[in-house]
């Protein structure tokens, strides 16, 4: 009989699951075996992972009963979320509460929810330095988040609270890589000053994950945040010059700017940047560059990632307004 821990991972073929899936069936000695779950057990996401030695198990996180199926006998529980399948921050607290209820209904003794600020600790509805949005947020796929991390604690759920970074892979899949100004050359557009920015590979999230699992209570009803680099404009700029072999610059414009640039989600994003830029001190310092270092020694720098995927990066041809012309 397989005596391994079950780690239940909800949105399993997604960035942050998949990586954590990733990392644990890598290891031969682990003594865990992964629940993938998923909406579509049928995609092709899925049986990769189930070649890969998963169990893939059909669940839909916005039914608590399928979770709780999905959980039961679970050592450990995985729980994220993805705001930007349905751009509702409501859905997604209620995804994280059926999460929450389904753990301590199954009796899960370790669960890491991915989580974030809520930025309205910082930043009241009522300060007009940041519009707010939907009438209840800041940046409502930081503040959802936030605000439902008080759904574990009151059931005393026993959790890590997880703090991610921006994604590094947002330059390959989320249209926020270098793009070609009118004049035929590469700008790098953020609303973000002369600030650092926290970044991170996403299979490094994986990673870490796994180690926090690995290291039993160590972690539990604490809050850690990992980053792979804390970088400016600048920075990434220059290092994505020498990825792409071509002169990138760093084009800094302003919040307002970047919220007009009309994409689904500028407003969101414009305030999430405006709040790591004007917050930079307490958003850096929550994700200590050495914390993420110690759970995962293989952590990548914001280099050796581009030396892995700077040519997956597409190079589009922008517009005027999102080249800051």
């Amino acid at each position: 009989m397989d005596q391994k821990k079950i780690i239940a991972v909800v949105g399993a073929t997604g960035a942050q699951g998949g990586g954590l899936v990733r990392a644990i069936q890598s290891d031969r000695k682990s003594g865990y075996r992964v629940r993938a779950l998923t909406r579509k057990p049928g995609s092709d996401k899925a049986k990769e992972l189930e070649k890969m030695g998963a169990e893939v198990v059909k669940t839909d996180i916005d039914d608590v009963e399928s979770l709780k199926k999905a959980f039961e006998g679970a050592h450990g529980a995985f729980c994220v979320t993805n705001f930007w399948e349905h751009f509702s921050p409501r859905k997604e607290y209620e995804q994280a509460r059926n999460m929450a209820q389904a753990a301590k209904h199954a009796g899960v003794k370790h669960v890491i929810w991915s989580t974030l600020e809520d930025t309205r600790r910082w930043v009241h509805l009522r300060d007009l330095r940041m519009p707010t949005l939907m009438e209840e947020y800041k940046v409502p796929h930081f503040d959802a988040k936030g605000e439902a991390d008080d759904e574990f604690r009151d059931l005393d759920v026993p959790t890590t609270f997880l703090l991610t970074s921006f994604y590094w892979e947002n330059l390959i899949s989320f249209g926020m890589g270098p793009m070609k100004g009118p004049d035929g050359k590469l700008v790098f557009t953020l609303p973000m000053a002369d600030r650092k920015l926290p970044g991170i590979a996403v299979e490094d999230i994986g990673k870490c994950a796994y180690s926090i699992f690995r290291r039993g209570n160590e972690f539990l009803g604490k809050t850690v945040g990992i980053a792979g680099e804390h970088l400016t404009g600048e920075e990434m700029a220059a290092a994505l010059t020498r990825a792409v072999g071509q002169e990138v610059r760093y084009n800094a414009i302003e919040p307002e700017e970047y919220r007009a640039l009309g994409f689904p989600g500028a407003d969101d994003l414009g305030n999430m940047f405006q709040f790591k830029r004007d917050f930079e001190t307490d958003f850096c310092g929550a994700r200590d560059l050495d914390v993420g270092r110690g759970l995962n020694p293989s952590m990548q720098t914001f280099a050796a990632w581009l030396a892995k995927n700077g040519k997956r990066i597409p190079i589009e041809k922008g517009s005027e307004q999102a080249s800051g012309k």
